[in-house]
């Protein structure tokens, strides 16, 4: 008994040796936020303030100096994530997560980013300021690969340590890119449709742009199994440890219409929640250059800033720059394909995949003229068939590293408008606003008619000559509004109008909050920046009274338990907003699910269906195909001798919505908040784990807001008692230039990504409640509020 009492309490001891050195470690890898360190690289000493939120702003003798230190301290905060962003473009997940992460890596091996980043950094000007800043950026992260602290999810994991480069950051953007585009979601998945049931049943989808009411107006003003395809592609990024770019709003003010007759812009950018999230706040000063930016890891220049003279923000354009072609091989011969000009090789090329605890695999790619076939790199696939996807990124002279460090450096709008001609892909709104008063909505990217006889939403024949013509549209030509008669320019990723009479093609989202956008923007004329911070977290739906009008005028309620009638009255009474303490928007996302289901899953099948749920397609499908009582959709396949009608339809899913809801949340309809169903947690990738997930994971939380409305919070209909929010806004920040040092910005959860630091989830609060923080840039205040960090040059 002594001998058992005396090992337990040395097994009781070991345990506490091990808590008390992991502790120790987890401490000792906290960043270091006040001090003195040592830098190569530098000129001079460089100070950098940590305010209470954990921004840098950085004070340096030159802008070199101030992007080496910019280099360490974004790599002290988010080395981790850094790992993770240079890693998915080229296929090298598997080498840190195994197996699981194979099938990743196959697609993104195939599809070329590596290739084109290699090639832009071979063309790269040695002595431009993009390639002198970005090589003193990589350096700063170099240094604190070496010397720095090692993240915990490095020893989980066990990743070697290898020094960033010029590659990393072109594949970090390319894979953002490739986030971008919706075609590789939604092109296969109609192509199915189409040839299984006839284009009438696409008539409901409005593929052709009918649905896009209300579109951006342009004005030049002067200066101031196919469906298996989208399956697997759709799965890749859903299981992908890095968030894809989704959506977004912004709109900027021009003096005409603000309170205080300076321009006031926002900016909230939708994208995937993660944690660590997306952005990395940094602020800059030397003698010729001062920037306030939002960095992606590993990455030197940023995709939002502003200054004392100009800012700039972004939302995804969600124009069509991903086409498919089916090839036609030659029977005699599987090597070649056909073209008009007579049938052509393939080219392969082979590749290698590392993979943690296994063997490498090797791949082969196979290549036509239109680029890699993609059925050969992705699982699940039966086809025999080989389709290509042609890509305008990889396609095109790759020219971003220049165009973000071209955004960040303009002296002017029309040096800021002129560099974004650089962006071949993606297709981006890019908005401006300056102290001059310019305002202005450009988009980038590069785009092209094809014949009228050619519709991008399907795959396209690769051997006729026709599907794969292509006319380049002149960047003068392109989507914008400079300084417009209205005073005001907005996107939220809704169709802009027709170029010289052609509508270019795009998976863009539904009019609900442009709509919203519009309305509230278009009577007043005395904005501030407290109006902008209430509007950009308005959760009112334009088009949900729409909606429920149509959906409760065609049910039946012969019979109606007294839970559906007050179901029903609660809906017809509701004014449309999303708050946590609403009743309607459970009853309602319930519904549409229900709905959904009844009437699309008999044609699609249970995959099929929801993969359609994760497109953009079926959002703004919903008000139009609702009122459209004739839809071929509405008859279940599936029943024999019975053709069912809208009301069968839309009777049958209310009472299942009402039904399930009594299941999981109870009969009292009271207790049917919003809240209690619709929450979000910003996940790690390493706390899908659960032993893990208590330390890394942030939430989870209610939250308000749904899908399209201002505050837009994206989830996938679903008939589970909680909604899991996905995705929304990345940050929210106001900029105003009648208080430029009183902007306002807040992050999802922190600005840091180490779960020891003050700042992992110090913002977290505020944003699930709609709440703002400073942005400084006064140096005082700066110098009061923050602790100090100097870095000297090393000898």
């Amino acid at each position: 008994m002594k001998l058992l009492k005396k090992t337990l309490l040395i097994l009781l001891a070991l345990l506490i040796l091990i808590a008390l050195i992991g502790f120790g470690y987890l401490q000792y890898s906290k960043p270091k936020y006040e001090g003195e360190t040592s830098l190569t690289g530098i000129s001079k000493q460089t100070t950098v303030y940590f305010d209470d939120y954990g921004v840098p702003h950085i004070y340096a003798a030159s802008q070199k100096d101030a992007m080496t230190t910019l280099g360490y301290v974004h790599a002290q905060d988010r080395l981790w994530q850094m790992e993770l962003m240079r890693r998915i473009a080229p296929g090298r997940l598997a080498e840190i997560f195994g197996t699981p992460a194979l099938k990743t890596d196959k697609f993104f091996a195939g599809i070329g980013i590596d290739q084109n980043s290699e090639s832009a950094v071979a063309h790269l000007d040695h002595n431009s300021p993009t390639y002198i800043l970005a090589t003193a950026y990589l350096d700063g992260i170099n240094q604190y690969l070496e010397e720095g602290t090692t993240p915990v999810e490095f020893t989980l994991l066990d990743i070697k340590k290898e020094k960033f480069t010029l590659k990393d950051v072109y594949n970090i953007f390319g894979f953002m890119s490739f986030s971008f585009a919706m075609a590789q979601k939604t092109d296969p998945l109609l192509t199915d449709i189409r040839d299984r049931f006839g284009m009438d049943y696409l008539k409901d989808f409005g593929i052709n742009g009918e649905l896009n009411t209300k579109q951006l107006l342009s004005h030049n003003g002067k200066y101031k199994e196919y469906s298996e395809i989208s399956k697997s592609v759709a799965a890749l990024l859903e299981a992908s440890p890095v968030p894809a770019f989704i959506g977004s709003n912004s709109w900027v003010l021009g003096e005409a219409k603000t309170k205080n007759g300076k321009v006031i812009l926002a900016n909230d950018p939708h994208i995937m929640y993660s944690q660590p999230g997306t952005w990395y706040e940094a602020h800059i000063v030397c003698p010729d250059y001062e920037m306030y930016g939002y960095y992606i890891a590993g990455t030197p220049f940023p995709l939002l800033g502003h200054n004392r003279n100009y800012a700039y923000g972004l939302t995804m354009f969600e124009n069509d720059d991903v086409d498919f072609f089916l090839e036609e091989e030659n029977p005699n011969n599987p090597k070649q394909y056909k073209t008009p000009e007579g049938y052509k090789n393939y080219t392969y090329q082979q590749r290698i995949i590392k993979v943690k605890d296994s063997t490498d695999v090797k791949l082969n790619v196979k290549t036509s003229q239109h680029g890699p076939i993609i059925t050969g790199l992705l699982e699940g696939l039966k086809s025999e068939q080989s389709v290509a996807m042609s890509w305008i990124y990889t396609q095109e002279k790759n020219h971003i590293l220049d165009a973000v460090y071209s955004l960040s450096h303009a002296k002017n709008l029309e040096d800021f408008h002129k560099n974004i001609e650089l962006i071949k892909a993606p297709g981006l709104n890019i908005m401006y606003g300056d102290a001059k008063g310019n305002i202005a909505w450009i988009t980038s990217g590069k785009l092209y008619k094809v014949p009228k006889t050619v519709n991008t939403n399907f795959i396209l024949n690769g051997a006729n000559g026709i599907d794969d013509k292509k006319e380049f549209i002149p960047f003068a030509k392109h989507p914008a509004a400079i300084n417009p008669p209205w005073h005001y320019v907005y996107t939220s990723n809704n169709q802009p109008e027709a170029i010289d009479g052609y509508l270019y093609p795009g998976y863009y989202l539904p009019n609900d909050r442009a709509l919203r956008i519009d309305t509230l923007l278009q009577p007043k004329n005395n904005w501030t920046k407290e109006d902008v911070s209430k509007m950009i977290v308005d959760n009112t739906s334009a088009t949900a009274h729409t909606v429920v009008a149509t959906m409760t005028a065609a049910i039946n309620t012969k019979g109606f338990s007294a839970n559906e009638k007050q179901a029903l009255t609660v809906l017809k009474e509701w004014q449309s907003t999303n708050n946590t303490e609403d009743i309607a928007p459970t009853l309602l996302n319930k519904w549409l699910y229900w709905y959904l289901k009844d009437t699309f899953e008999d044609e699609f099948g249970k995959d099929n269906f929801t993969l359609l749920l994760n497109t953009h397609i079926i959002k703004q499908t919903i008000e139009s195909q609702t009122k459209n009582v004739t839809s071929p959709w509405w008859d279940n396949v599936a029943t024999k001798n019975k053709k069912e009608t809208q009301a069968d339809i839309l009777t049958q899913s209310f009472k299942e919505a009402v039904a399930s809801l009594e299941k999981q949340l109870g009969n009292d309809i009271n207790q049917w908040q919003w809240g209690k169903v619709h929450q979000v947690t910003y996940q790690h990738p390493i706390g899908k784990v659960k032993l893990f997930s208590q330390f890394f994971n942030i939430g989870s939380f209610p939250i308000a807001g749904t899908n399209e409305v201002i505050n837009n919070q994206l989830f996938t209909y679903t008939d589970d008692a909680l909604i899991n929010t996905k995705g929304g806004p990345s940050t929210r920040r106001i900029i105003d230039f009648s208080d430029i040092e009183n902007s306002m910005s807040v992050l999802p959860t922190g600005q840091s990504g180490n779960p020891m630091s003050e700042h992992y989830s110090d913002q977290s609060d505020l944003f699930v409640k709609g709440k703002f923080r400073k942005m400084k840039m006064n140096k005082k205040e700066i110098e009061a509020t923050s602790t100090k960090l100097v870095f000297t040059p090393k000898e």
